[in-house]
């Protein structure tokens, strides 16, 4: 049976959903109150003398992080589809031969890169950056959280750039 904070959170659960909801947490709101409830969980907090607005900033505080979590991921990504340029990189079919060759062997390369992170970590890239499929539907499809999705994102990710820092410095 909980005890202290843990039983105002469960108590409370229903208006948290509702607040975080309200404050723009939208579909993220339940993951926002399993990450509180985690680390409710997981830390020894002394005695709260007014444990219901505590939760209510906790809550408020963890989604802020997760939003400008997410913030940081979409741009960090869209840089990526930038090139760093603004707009999408795109080879034309009127380039020169070399260029076309060139251009296939890097992109060999690249999936050979995703290839050795892993069979799930290839099938998270691939159905997210190239099919459009978003990362929570890509968890349900695999059964698999949504944090290991953007942990496998993260590693396709560093690993690109540091395939295009190899091309770079040719």
């Amino acid at each position: 049976m909980a005890s202290g904070l843990e039983a105002v959170f469960l108590e409370n659960r229903a208006a948290l959903l509702r607040f975080l909801r309200a404050r723009g947490a939208g579909d993220r709101a339940e993951d926002v109150l399993q990450d509180m409830w985690v680390k409710l969980r997981a830390r020894d907090v002394g005695p709260v003398a007014d444990p219901l607005p505590y939760l209510y900033r906790v809550a408020n505080n963890l989604m802020l992080d997760q939003y400008r979590s997410s913030t940081r991921r979409e741009k960090r990504e869209q840089d990526w589809v930038d090139g760093g340029t603004g707009q999408i990189v795109e080879q034309s079919m009127d380039a020169p031969a070399d260029e076309q060759m060139i251009s296939a062997q890097r992109l060999g390369e690249a999936e050979a890169v995703l290839r050795d992170l892993g069979p799930r970590v290839e099938t998270v890239f691939r159905r997210f950056r190239l099919d459009g499929v978003g990362q929570k539907q890509i968890a349900i499809d695999l059964g698999v959280s949504l944090t290991t999705v953007e942990k496998d994102l993260q590693k396709a990710y560093r690993a690109l750039i540091a395939l295009k820092q190899r091309f770079d410095a040719e």
